[in-house]
């Protein structure tokens, strides 16, 4: 007598086509996100943080015409800011260098202030 394949989430019989290795779509969903829950906490909260950024730094910039403001270090710590946590880099002529969370980009003038600005495509 043949084997009864059972599926690896929920054990029940499969039935159905041969290779099918599953009984349902719910419990081959459920296998895969336990499957992949580690990797994507670390993903999904690394991507939290970039767009929270992205947020704290676009709203620093809402009013300022000019594209550029400077704000204190403490007012963005405040805000939730986490200076660890940026998309990339970008080093001026001169040796300055910005970090951006995606298209809003920050550069330390001094040990208390930044400056904010957004790259135009």
């Amino acid at each position: 007598m043949p084997e009864v394949a059972k599926c690896p989430e929920c054990g029940d019989k499969i039935r159905g086509r041969s290779d099918k290795k599953f009984c349902s779509d719910a419990c081959r969903n459920a296998w895969n996100n336990r499957q992949n829950s580690d990797a994507t906490s670390v993903v999904r909260n690394i991507n939290n943080a970039l767009r929270k950024n992205r947020r704290i730094l676009e709203e620093v910039l809402n009013g300022h015409a000019e594209g550029k403001a400077r704000i204190q270090m403490k007012k963005l710590a405040a805000k939730g800011f986490q200076f660890d946590y940026f998309t990339s880099i970008y080093r001026t002529k001169t040796g300055s260098e910005y970090h951006f969370c995606y298209e809003y980009g920050y550069l330390k003038l001094d040990d208390e202030h930044y400056m904010v600005v957004k790259r135009e495509q």
